[in-house]
């Protein structure tokens, strides 16, 4: 499907944005996309915005401020609270696309923002649906999951780009993925190969950030809310995500009033690629159209 780029802004940083239009002149549903942790808009998710596009519903994918070809400095800093703000700036734009219809529009969030859109649609009462794909639900969970000594070397690189940053200092990095055993935010052993598989050769992702978000990833706990969600909810889950894990993520699924969940014997990473990446975009667009296309 033909895209355009755009610009938003958020919080004075410049954003930038695939727009996908739909054939037909509207007005269109839409759905805002952004990618997980660390990730950019070109590790596969224009893929599914492809997809949607095609099946009728309009797709604003936009890249993170300090990530991708977006504006911010320092660079690779990931920071929730400036994140989200960067989806509310997304949502507001999508409404005021003259072809969208600001009555139907979704959420689309993978891995880390699968988090970001149950946040978010709790606080948003006009969104119309959202999809949560292999969503980190619970960094509780996700510290289990890693173990007390990866998360104790978190820690340490973590207070020190926390230092860094109160002093005014640059950055301290780490990877943010990396061989089991060695120093960077996600290693397990299907981390760094599921991520490379996901970047095209002419990325512009970096295998870095900021290793403060290490201080704040056990606090974010987006699944909590899922009982709050008031609208229509996809959680498409990974049985074998040994990143978030999926009992987990269902635990907070079964609460949400208008909750649907997809299950899948793969990994956190599968389901970019592939017959996995099929099969999951084939129950999203069913979902997606249900609920923004039917009358």
């Amino acid at each position: 499907m033909p895209r355009t780029d755009l610009t938003f802004t958020s919080h004075g940083t410049d954003c930038a944005a695939w727009l996908y239009r739909p054939d037909g002149d509207g007005p269109h549903p839409i759905v805002v996309m952004a990618h997980g942790f660390s990730a950019t808009r070109e590790l596969r998710l224009d893929a599914y915005a492809e997809r949607f596009a095609a099946a009728g519903i309009g797709v604003l994918l936009f890249d993170y401020r300090h990530f991708g070809a977006s504006g911010g400095e320092p660079r690779q800093l990931l920071d929730i609270g400036k994140q989200l703000d960067d989806w509310r700036s997304a949502i507001a734009e999508a409404r005021n696309i003259e072809w969208a219809d600001p009555a139907r529009v979704a959420l689309f969030g993978s891995s880390y923002s699968g988090g970001h859109v149950v946040t978010l649609a709790v606080e948003d009462t006009r969104i119309a649906a959202i999809v949560a794909q292999c969503p980190f639900s619970d960094g509780l969970a996700t510290l289990r999951a890693i173990g007390p000594r990866h998360a104790a070397s978190l820690t340490g690189h973590a207070l020190r780009d926390q230092l860094s940053a109160l002093l005014g200092k640059p950055p301290h990095y780490i990877p943010a993925v990396a061989d089991p055993g060695s120093t960077g935010m996600m290693t397990t052993a299907d981390a760094k190969p599921g991520m490379r598989a996901l970047v095209p050769e002419d990325t512009v992702w970096v295998n870095q950030v900021t290793a403060r978000i290490g201080l704040r990833v056990p606090l974010y706990r987006p699944g909590t809310k899922a009982r709050r969600v008031r609208c229509p909810a996809l959680w498409c889950i990974t049985d074998k995500d040994t990143l978030c894990p999926a009992d987990n993520t269902a635990k907070w699924a079964a609460q949400a009033p208008r909750g649907e969940v997809k299950r899948y014997p793969i990994g956190h990473f599968d389901i970019y690629v592939g017959d996995s990446f099929e099969r999951a975009v084939t129950d999203q667009i069913e979902f997606l159209r249900r609920h923004l296309l039917s009358p």
